[in-house]
């Protein structure tokens, strides 16, 4: 990775996003958790959600990850209020698309991850991104699940 590329991949706004996550920290007495680790870097990230009529009403994330993995933490809290488990799959699976296969943006709420665009040459820093989203999903799933049983 040449220093210009370095530059690029890490740029001003990713570093914002990095410094500025959304609600952060955990809930108390959450429908989910889940945790998430990256076994190629060590990130991890710990997501809390509360449900109601199927949409995030309640959410928090412990996240300890490089600079990409907490850009992406920030997309997914500024934008997760409201989701239905539908909308976070969908951008859960439209982000993968757009970092393996150069796929489209994730649609909005979710828009936000057009910024880790540069990232798609980076395979190994796919895993990081995904972590924040990847554990939203499945919260989602264990708190419906919790909830129907």
């Amino acid at each position: 990775m040449s220093e210009t590329d370095l530059i690029k991949l890490y740029s001003g706004r990713i570093l914002e996003l990095a410094a500025d996550i959304p609600h952060l920290g955990r809930l108390d007495h959450p429908d989910a958790s889940i945790k998430k680790r990256s076994p190629l870097c060590g990130s991890t990230v710990t997501v809390d959600v509360g449900l109601e009529n199927g949409k995030v009403t309640r959410f928090a994330q412990d996240v300890k990850a490089c600079a990409l993995g907490q850009a992406a933490a920030s997309v997914v809290g500024a934008a997760i209020l409201g989701c239905t488990e539908t909308q976070i799959v969908a951008a859960r699976d439209a982000l993968r698309a757009m970092l393996k296969d150069g796929g489209p943006t994730p649609a909005a709420p979710f828009d936000g991850f057009e910024v880790l665009r540069p990232a798609i040459a980076y395979k190994n820093r796919h895993a990081s991104i995904l972590l924040a989203i990847e554990a939203s999903a499945e919260a989602c799933a264990k708190a419906r699940e919790s909830h129907t049983a």
